[in-house]
């Protein structure tokens, strides 16, 4: 079942969108979007969690600045208004917004308690800070840009971490990549996996850069990892 669902946060009300797998309770993930907003990609992302037995939700990160924005991957004008959505976004208070969002997913009687994040470039940093702030049960990023600024905040990293990197991604760079291998490497609960000739959104099935094999590989691994941690 798809839906729309309020969340009464710490100073305000943002809505999210879910999808309520067949059998419930159910394990829940954190879906959190790139600059694009609560956009198709990210619904679509939703319902394929739902499919697979998880309750999906997907909190609209920018209610703050524009609420509701739900953005075209292949449209110029969207990209550009994306991006300065992204450049204005505060991410401590987001963080804030998504522990919000966790906080009401576990009170919910359809959740078995147990919560994954998940997310997409802003949304994957977004996953990587949730994970090293706030108690979760799992964590997965995919081409998360700006990650490296923060590893510093590695040892608050208790959750299970799940990285995804395309080794040609134009907005993180080699050095970045290498910075963020080399810390992570430190940590036992946390894998990063690295994707040859892969640009940034990769996985993203319509993005400009979306790879079909290389998509599969790291959603498989997802999914196992999802499941390991969360069942």
């Amino acid at each position: 079942m798809k839906d729309h669902m309020t969340i009464k946060g710490h100073d305000g009300t943002f809505t999210a969108y879910i999808a309520r797998p067949e059998e419930l309770p159910a394990p829940a993930v954190i879906v959190l979007q790139e600059l694009f907003g609560v956009n198709a990609d990210i619904r679509e992302k939703c319902d394929e969690l739902a499919e697979q037995g998880f309750m999906a939700i997907a909190p609209d990160l920018f209610w703050r600045q524009e609420p509701g924005v739900d953005l075209g991957v292949r449209s110029e004008a969207d990209w550009q208004h994306g991006l300065r959505l992204y450049h204005a976004y505060n991410r401590d208070e987001g963080v804030g917004d998504i522990k919000d969002t966790i906080d009401t997913a576990a009170k919910m009687p359809e959740c078995t308690g147990r919560i994954a994040v998940l997310g997409y470039c802003l949304g994957a940093l977004m996953t990587f800070l949730t994970a090293v702030r706030c108690r979760v049960d799992a964590a997965v990023a995919y081409h998360g840009g700006d990650t490296e600024k923060y590893l510093g905040e590695v040892d608050g990293l208790h959750a299970a971490l799940l990285m995804h990197l395309g080794e040609e991604d134009e907005f993180i760079s080699k050095p970045a990549q290498a910075q963020i291998k080399t810390v992570l490497a430190k940590k036992p609960n946390a894998t990063v996996y690295s994707y040859p000739g892969q640009w940034h959104a990769f996985s993203r099935i319509n993005g400009a850069h979306y790879n079909a094999a290389a998509a599969a590989h790291a959603n498989e691994r997802t999914s196992e990892f999802l499941n390991q941690h969360l069942r």
